[in-house]
């Protein structure tokens, strides 16, 4: 059976445009810091790595949550607004623009700025508690989504369960994300949308290359349960999702570089103007298999990436499989414009602490390539 465990690491590593960390990106590291494995001795020859957003509150068990509370939910409206209210919606700074305010994830800000999001008309209260979901975006490879909430007991984005007074991220106890009645395999990771609207939480769903295709397609519904802390009741959204890019490169660059140790390679890139999926390769050269400590020392190889203009690409998640000496992995970035015309990929050594930036001692020499786009 496969062993999970986390292989973007680098998360911390790779932003350089940002001189003060986001909440965004802090509980990224943080739910990456939580799945790491407490001993490489668990890991066996063919293992299934994957990155987990989830928040570690996650795991507690689903009796945590009292779903018999149905009978005090109100349901206002589930589904898009009319073109004509999505219109004047994008005109309302509040609602129409929250993406762009996104500083740490430029692929999100750049689906505000363009107009690729999708205004939502969808609220869910149960009692004085009110959820409801402003906007979405959706660019088959990532399904984000703002909600805000409207609490008694919420006030600038603390929130009281009843025992403590928290941040709003850290009140919620569970959230699942189902598609057609079935749950992602794949984390959902939240974060707080900022300062300015301190009572709004992005959630992102990140959407494997082999989930993609055969069970989303380009307009679904899915479904949101989620429960907070100090409530016996588990609120349940519906969510509309449409697909709203269509300047999608997808190229197969079957490009690799060797030295005298590792052999790397990009065996594959789409680029949407929201997110960059790649998937990679590493190996080590004269192996047939790995051991636990060959597997780690793969596992500390990160893969920077760069647009044509050297920006830095923000990692977002990272899953793979160990198969006889190397590792096939699947990574997700956040794309810096939709008009990239190339790619720059430079593996590199992931040093123990995270909260570095990459380092020129850290880059792999003769190991960067190059990935055409248009």
């Amino acid at each position: 059976m496969s062993n999970p465990f986390n292989i973007d690491q680098e998360l911390k590593n790779q932003a350089k445009e940002r001189p003060l960390m986001s909440e965004l990106v802090r509980n990224r590291i943080d739910a990456t810091l939580d799945s790491l494995p407490a001993s490489p001795n668990t890991l066996k020859t063919e293992q299934t790595l994957r990155s987990s957003r989830r928040n570690k509150r996650w795991h507690k068990a689903a009796a945590a949550t009292i779903a018999a509370g149905v009978l005090g939910v109100t349901v206002f409206a589930s589904g898009f607004v009319s073109p004509a209210m999505a219109a004047s919606l994008r005109n309302i700074p509040l609602v129409g623009s929250l993406f762009s305010s996104i500083e740490a994830d430029m692929g999100l800000r750049t689906a505000g700025n363009d107009g690729l999001t999708t205004p939502v008309n969808s609220k869910v209260a149960y009692q004085d508690v009110k959820l409801e979901v402003l906007e979405t975006v959706y660019d088959g490879t990532r399904a984000a989504f703002l909600v805000h909430f409207t609490a008694p007991n919420l006030n600038q984005g603390e929130y009281d369960n009843g025992k403590d007074i928290v941040k709003l991220s850290s009140g919620i106890e569970n959230v699942f994300f189902k598609v057609d009645g079935s749950l992602s395999n794949s984390g959902l990771f939240y974060s707080s949308v900022g300062e300015t609207q301190p009572n709004t939480l992005l959630f992102e769903q990140v959407i494997s290359s082999d989930q993609g295709t055969a069970h989303w397609p380009d307009q679904f519904d899915a479904q949101v349960q989620l429960t907070l802390q100090g409530i016996d009741h588990e609120f349940e959204l519906t969510v509309p999702f449409a697909k709203s890019t269509e300047n999608i490169h997808q190229v197969l660059p079957n490009t690799a570089m060797t030295n005298d140790v590792y052999t790397a390679a990009v065996a594959e890139a789409v680029v949407t103007p929201v997110t960059t999926r790649l998937t990679t390769v590493i190996s080590l050269n004269d192996k047939s298999t790995l051991t636990a400590k060959e597997q780690e020392q793969l596992s500390h190889i990160g893969f920077a990436v760069y647009d044509d203009q050297g920006r830095q690409l923000t990692s977002l998640s990272g899953e793979g499989i160990y198969e006889g000496n190397q590792i096939t992995s699947e990574r997700m970035y956040a794309t810096t414009s939709k008009d990239v015309k190339y790619l720059i990929v430079k593996p590199f050594k992931i040093k123990d602490d995270f909260t570095e930036e990459v380092k020129d001692t850290q880059f792999i020499k003769g190991m960067e390539m190059k990935i055409q786009l248009q």
